[in-house]
């Protein structure tokens, strides 16, 4: 049995040993047969290929990047789609994404693998300006990513050279349903969406800014802005303060809190008005000169103490111990009727958004219902559970142990009163965390069993099975095959190679016809011939005969050959008959001069076809 050939997409990318994983896709590495490059391959996951949202997106990021050329952004090769037959005879067309491999890890790996959980300030800023210089072309050229997470940005092992992928959810500008769904669902990542995205408005570049700055947050102190549920990180999205870096990490240098800070303003029109210029601050910061006055002017504005009153004539004491540590530009405007006006003028805003986002959420009358319980029910079972109180339910799939697409948490939880409409956050489980099989192909028996132990698998049930394409006890197959995902601790069954090999009985068959298949079995031929009236080359005899044998053995074959040719003398007329033939003349010969004189050939005739005995005279006829 000879080795499973790859996977074939489009008839010239291999699909290889799976690299990634995301809840829409997995991602392989692969071969471009074409071009002899690698490449990265994505490929929707098969429980999602019916689902036309799912399609919608993948299908969309395609289209999205396709025209993106920029040295920050993983580059789009093809697309394209694969039908398979599943189980009961049904074709089913699976979309995938030929993309530049970049091998490298993702920033989030990055933080994982660092101790502090964090980078340092000046790498920060170098990876951060150059996602920004990728999305000001990206949306120069009319995208908008929608996005942006440590997950999404590569950074290359050799070179450090930075990478944006996975413009899934990303939408052309001129979209005025950018961040909904036909559902209402908002799209993004609760951690690093924009207010505007939170509240279910249009985005725009700027929106992209404020995830960046997101990004910035987490890269220099190992968490994001805020955190909690995904309801309340909505809501802190858009009413929260705006946290400082130093806050978290007092190693975070000012001109980086105030970088930070502009980005993370909820007004987006108090935002950065692009990309552009806020890699040119953290350009200017790595470079040692002094970032934007704007940014610099807006953090001081918003740190500013309030004044305290106190008794004349004595210092006004300092009650909020946040500002004790800031620097003195931050500390000043502590008193006067200026500090209330810019105090009220900032409040102003704050309160018209909290307004805003509060009045969204309220419709014409305000009834409060009372959460249902819809853990350990069925996903179905639950949305509909939900929907008959007038909630609305956001299914997440989840890595559980628990039975597939059971619903095993809910947010907010059960009896809890909200008002009509709001949505209910339910988990649900999509199976044990899974592993791409390692392809152990040609393996021996001990290596394949560490190759699957390491992926967190355990070798199952292993047979022998005679194969001339494998030596003795290596691995011929794996079933599950190599890049099949399974669940962690899955099991894999081997078949292993026994080295034996089935020879048939080649008497009567010719020997030219033989050595090629015994060439493939992996044994060895040696030829003897004999005599024979069979056709020159066919096989007579066969040493061992038809049954099991070893590969590396020698079968004996005697072959038949002509006989050898033999020369036989005819004799002469003249030796085996005393009678004259009819062509000889009764009448004597007129040239003889005696009856036993010996007759002379003519030089026409060999002397081999003449008689040397003396010829009898016959008298002539009357």
């Amino acid at each position: 049995m000879s080795a499973a050939a790859p996977r074939l997409l489009g008839g010239r990318y291999e699909v290889g040993e799976l690299i990634g994983r995301g809840g829409m896709a997995e991602v392989h590495l692969g071969h471009d047969t074409r071009l002899g490059r690698p490449v990265a391959i994505k490929i929707l996951r098969t429980d999602h290929a019916r689902d036309a949202a799912f399609l919608g997106r993948f299908r969309r990021e395609a289209q999205s990047v396709a025209g993106l050329n920029h040295r920050s952004i993983v580059a789009v090769y093809d697309s394209g789609e694969d039908r398979v037959v599943e189980a009961g005879g049904a074709h089913l067309d699976i979309p995938y994404i030929v993309m530049e491999y970049v091998d490298g890890r993702t920033l989030r790996e990055l933080l994982n693998e660092s101790e502090t959980g964090t980078l340092e300030p000046t790498e920060a800023a170098r990876i951060v300006q150059q996602v920004l210089e990728a999305l000001d072309y990206s949306h120069d050229m009319g995208i908008v990513h929608r996005d942006i997470k440590p997950g999404n940005v590569m950074i290359a092992d050799d070179d450090g050279a930075v990478k944006v992928m996975d413009f899934g959810i990303a939408r052309a500008i001129a979209d005025t349903q950018a961040t909904m769904t036909q559902t209402q669902a908002v799209i993004g990542t609760a951690q690093y969406i924009s207010p505007e995205q939170a509240r279910g408005e249009t985005v725009d570049k700027r929106s992209d800014v404020y995830s960046t700055g997101c990004l910035l947050f987490e890269l220099l102190t190992g968490r994001t802005p805020y955190t909690g549920e995904p309801i309340s990180l909505t809501y802190q999205h858009v009413n929260a303060d705006i946290p400082l870096p130093s806050s978290v990490n007092p190693q975070v240098p000012p001109q980086l809190d105030a970088i930070v800070h502009h980005a993370l303003t909820k007004d987006r029109d108090e935002r950065y008005p692009d990309a552009k210029s806020m890699a040119e601050d953290l350009e200017a910061y790595r470079a040692g000169r002094p970032i934007s006055p704007v940014a610099t002017e807006r953090l001081d504005a918003a740190t500013t103490a309030l004044p305290v009153v106190a008794p004349r004539g004595e210092p006004t004491p300092r009650t909020d111990p946040e500002t004790a540590s800031m620097p003195v530009a931050q500390q000043r405007r502590r008193g006067g009727g200026l500090g209330w006006l810019m105090a009220a003028l900032l409040l102003i805003p704050i309160a018209l958004l909290g307004w805003f986002a509060w009045d969204a959420s309220q419709g014409e009358e305000v009834v409060q219902v009372t959460v249902p319980k819809v853990v350990g029910s069925d996903e179905d079972a639950a949305v509909a559970k939900l929907e008959s109180v007038g909630l609305k339910a956001d299914v997440e799939t989840v890595t559980d142990d628990g039975a597939v697409g059971t619903v095993i948490a809910q947010d907010p939880g059960e009896g809890t009163s909200v008002p009509e409409g709001d949505t209910v956050v339910i988990q649900v489980s999509g199976g044990p965390d899974e592993v791409g099989v390692p392809s152990v192909v040609g393996m021996g028996r001990n290596e394949a069993t560490k190759a699957l132990q390491d992926a967190g698998l355990e070798v199952g049930q292993i047979t022998e099975e005679d194969s001339p394409d494998q030596g003795p006890n290596r691995v011929i197959s794996s079933s599950p095959g190599p890049a099949e995902s399974v669940a962690k601790g899955s099991k894999v069954d081997l078949v292993i190679a026994s080295g034996d090999v089935d020879l048939q009985d080649y008497t009567g068959q010719k020997i030219d016809d033989v050595r090629s298949d015994l060439f493939g079995l992996k044994l060895k031929i040696k030829e003897t011939t004999r005599e024979s009236d069979e056709d020159e080359g066919t096989i007579l005899e066969q040493t061992p005969g038809e049954g099991k044998i070893r590969q590396g053995r020698t079968v004996t074959f005697v072959v038949a050959r002509k006989p050898a040719e033999t020369v036989t003398t005819t004799p002469s007329s003249s030796e085996t008959s005393d009678e004259p033939s009819d062509s000889e003349s009764s009448e004597p010969n007129p040239t003889s001069t005696s009856p036993s004189a010996p007759l002379t050939p003519t030089p026409s005739e060999p002397s081999s076809t003449r008689s040397t005995s003396s010829t009898t005279q016959s008298p002539a006829s009357p």
